[in-house]
């Protein structure tokens, strides 16, 4: 009976965390693309497309990835140590936690270096005076 109680708490933990962000990004105001695509006149709150409006839409949609990224890394931060934890007399489980780890500390150092680069050419290549 414990064993179930804990299962059914877990997954309802794990539930929450994952619809968590979901609820946090509902509530974000800023749509990922700012321009209604009509090229004339402005449309209510949108205004027309411009070629500057793909790289701003290029780097909402960077940002938004960055943002799972690093939940993600989280989430996978948070299994490797209970796998180490659970298993600790088992070397074979053990290792594979320091695997996964190893290759997430590793993915998402690749991820923040690239949004780095990205990030700096972004801003470099648009200008934020025109409008």
């Amino acid at each position: 009976m414990t064993v179930r109680y804990a299962r059914n708490l877990a997954v309802a933990a794990l539930t929450v965390i994952v619809i968590a962000p979901t609820l946090a990004f509902a509530a974000w105001n800023d749509p990922i693309v700012n321009c209604s695509g009509a090229e004339d006149a402005t449309v209510g709150q949108q205004k027309a497309c411009t070629v500057c409006d793909i790289a701003k839409t290029a780097q909402r949609v960077l940002n938004i990835g960055i943002y799972i990224a690093v939940f993600m890394s989280a989430v996978l931060f948070a299994w490797a140590g209970i796998i180490y934890v659970t298993n600790i007399a088992n070397h074979g489980e053990i290792s594979k936690a320091k695997n996964i780890f190893s290759n997430v500390i590793i993915g998402l150092v690749i991820i923040l270096a690239s949004w780095l680069v990205i990030d700096t050419l972004m801003k470099t290549l648009v200008n934020k005076d025109v409008s």
